[in-house]
């Protein structure tokens, strides 16, 4: 609720793109996941807030049954956001006193469904985020989804290192990759499985926006033999000459941010890049993306603690942080693009019923990111998420991250 507190009841009925969702919509849907997942299945007595709101929130779970379609999210009016708030407050409710109800053995099984329930709301938190940026980001006005903290905007001395030549080497060998613990995870982290791995190298920072520039200016967008088939037909299919948000006015370059348009500064982070942008541009740096396992690798020895997270009083814009030693922005700031598809590890098993349609079912098309990014709420993230969207993909905090043979 915090993230949208300066928000109006008709910004939260947007939905810029088929693949994002309105502001009220993301308040909905985590609340009826409490509501279907727990409630359901564990309050005696149960009966739903209303008796619509499973079609109207449903996501993508064919098991619990039929569902408003995605892309029409922004077509519906009712319920209004009063109503919503109202949803969430007395599902928080229900779910608050459940503990009290249960014996210990329904509470053990329930609490692992709440605690997957909470890291199901921190992923939308960040998606609540970037789905607005884009509704935003369609509007001349340029709105502000969040007032600007000019302490932190105005000089942000962590970028002004950004643009370092620094790489960091990684050995090689047999690497044990996926999640072994007993903490939350979600299950496409497992199950862990060794990998041969060669020595590589991972450049000490992502991509800068000064960096990308030169890309630009050279004609990247321009010169077909730096991007795959795909990457190439979609450029010229979508008319791609730039990324996302960036904008040149009167000669001057600016971005458009959550806290409205900024300048554009060639020491922050790039980002809101396709998979085809990354790969075109590593192919320009002599590079290449990291796969899916050397950024794991790179991220075991990096420390989760720094890097530039989720604050909805803080500055909500990519910047170069923890950069002292090993990974800059190795956590946090943007994703980092992999050229590994997403895809099924060695003995993975998607769980039994609705919940196993969460991670399984879209192992396919898609590649795979890691790190988290500067909207990413803190502690989300860890060395084995695994993020994952089409390549084509730009409205989430996407950047570069170069990797290299040894």
């Amino acid at each position: 609720m915090d993230l949208v507190k300066h928000l109006y009841p008709e910004d939260m009925v947007l939905q810029a793109m088929p693949d994002a969702s309105p502001t009220r919509w993301h308040l909905a849907h985590t609340t009826w996941f409490f509501e279907e997942f727990v409630l359901k299945q564990f309050a005696n007595g149960f009966k739903p807030h209303h008796p619509q709101y499973g079609y109207h929130f449903n996501s993508y779970y064919e098991a619990v049954g039929e569902r408003w379609p995605r892309s029409e999210r922004g077509l519906l009016s009712r319920p209004t956001c009063q109503e919503v708030v109202d949803y969430r407050q007395q599902t928080e409710e229900r779910v608050g006193v459940l503990g009290s109800t249960l014996s210990d053995q329904a509470w053990a099984e329930a609490a692992k469904v709440i605690e997957l329930g909470l890291h199901h709301e921190e992923q939308h938190q960040e998606l609540l985020c970037t789905d607005i940026k884009a509704a935003f980001g369609l509007n001349p006005l340029f709105p502000k989804a969040f007032p600007l903290p000019g302490d932190k905007a105005a000089d942000d001395p962590q970028a002004h290192a950004a643009a370092n030549e620094r790489w960091v080497n990684f050995a090689g060998g047999l690497h044990e990759i996926g999640y072994a613990g007993s903490d939350f995870h979600f299950d496409n982290e497992g199950p862990q499985h060794r990998i041969w791995v060669q020595d590589f190298a991972v450049h000490g920072t992502p991509v800068t926006n000064g960096q990308f520039r030169d890309f630009l200016d050279d004609g990247g967008y321009q010169t077909p033999a730096l991007w795959l088939s795909n990457g190439w037909a979609w450029v010229h299919e979508s008319s791609i000459t730039k990324p996302l948000y960036w904008h040149e006015i009167d000669g001057v370059w600016f971005e458009f941010s959550l806290h409205g348009l900024i300048p554009l500064r060639d020491d922050r982070i790039l980002s809101h890049v396709s998979a085809y942008e990354a790969m075109a541009y590593a192919e320009w740096a002599k590079a290449r993306l990291p796969r899916e396992h050397e950024l794991e690798i790179a991220l075991g020895q990096s420390s989760s603690d720094e890097g530039q997270f989720l604050d909805p009083d803080g500055f909500l814009h990519p910047h170069l942080a923890g950069r002292d030693q090993g990974l800059g922005s190795a956590y946090g700031t943007v994703w980092d693009w992999t050229q590994s598809a997403y895809t099924a590890y060695p003995g993975y098993y998607a769980p039994a019923g609705a919940i196993g349609e969460y991670n399984g079912k879209f192992m396919s098309s898609q590649l795979v990111l890691k790190g988290g990014s500067c909207v990413t709420p803190p502690g989300h993230v860890r060395s084995t998420y695994r993020n994952f969207f089409p390549p084509g993909a730009r409205w989430q905090f996407t950047g570069i991250r170069l990797a290299r043979d040894l």
